[in-house]
């Protein structure tokens, strides 16, 4: 996806400026790109997964404390 997103920007900047973007080589448009994504703190598929997952287990985890105060709660009364 990402070798995609950089050919296609090379692909647009060469439309846009042809005579200067004939001196852009690939790989520096791929550097320049991998540079901005960096920049905007983004993250893989993978780690938005597992915090995800995380985040499931503990709203589980609070919903059976809060089950279970609710249960003291009852009994003290």
């Amino acid at each position: 996806m990402f070798d995609k997103l950089a050919k296609g920007l090379l692909q647009e900047l060469q439309a846009v400026l042809p005579l200067t973007s004939a001196d852009l080589p690939e790989r520096e448009v791929r550097a320049l790109l991998e540079s901005a994504l960096r920049k905007m703190n983004l993250v893989t598929r993978e780690e938005f997964d597992a915090q995800s997952a995380v985040l499931l287990r503990t709203r589980e985890k609070l919903e059976a404390l809060e089950k279970l105060v609710a249960e003291l709660e009852q009994q003290n009364s």
